[in-house]
């Protein structure tokens, strides 16, 4: 994606993440530095510098959505593990707790999995 600035000249944005705090801080730096009357080489460094700095912050914050989107998947997992004692239970049960935690292994895969898709979708 290229767009232009309010300055003239020209960047490329990669679709990583959306901003993030530091998207947020190099933006404000930006506004403040750019402007200062820097030469032209310096400000076209510098504004690459900030550009690079914000693409690295965009990936590192997707790197950790990806991460903990795959963290909620593992628990998930380990959770259905314990789950599948639930085929060798009938409802003759005498021990009725078996079926409150399984409900209960139940309502955690459900947030695991809430959980897991917002940070999917934060990316």
């Amino acid at each position: 994606m290229k767009s232009e600035r309010s300055d003239g000249t020209y960047h490329t944005a990669e679709r990583i993440a959306p901003g993030t705090l530091a998207s947020e801080l190099i933006g404000r730096l930006r506004q403040i530095l750019l402007p200062m009357g820097l030469d032209c080489a310096c400000r076209d460094m510098l504004g690459g510098a900030l550009e690079r700095f914000d693409l690295l912050e965009r990936r590192r914050e997707a790197r950790r959505q990806l991460a903990q989107a795959r963290d909620h998947k593992d628990r998930i997992l380990a959770l259905l593990s314990f789950l599948s004692d639930l085929d060798s239970v009938t409802e003759i049960e005498k021990d009725r707790t078996v079926f409150e935690e399984m409900a209960l292994l139940f309502l955690e895969i459900g947030r695991s999995a809430e959980a897991g898709a917002a940070a999917l979708r934060e990316l």
